[in-house]
């Protein structure tokens, strides 16, 4: 399991029964374990994306200026690169539909 990451519990036969909302709740950034009896059966969760959340960067940053004894500063040429990175990975916000 992600950390983090709330978790639902289902039965099979919910999950049969309305596929549509325990999809929605994973679009949501839920996980969903399906069991039957008490028993886990299968695990739903969204794929987990590549790259680092920004909490992980700032405490990595935050641990090397510890490191270092002072904070780093960044080039004339950081923005530059920063604008460039954020311009070829941009992609259209797609916000959950609300039933």
């Amino acid at each position: 399991m992600i950390k983090g990451m709330a978790t639902v519990h289902m039965s099979e036969d919910a999950v049969v029964k309305d596929t549509a909302a325990v999809l929605a709740k994973v679009r949501q950034g839920l996980e969903v374990v399906v069991e039957q009896d008490r028993h886990t059966v299968a695990v739903i969760r969204p794929p987990q994306r590549p790259g680092r959340k920004l909490s992980n960067c700032i405490a990595l940053a935050k641990a090397y200026e510890e490191k270092l004894g002072y904070a780093p500063v960044p080039d004339a040429e950081f923005s530059k690169d920063v604008a460039t990175a954020i311009n070829a990975n941009r992609q259209p916000f797609e916000p959950p539909s609300w039933d």
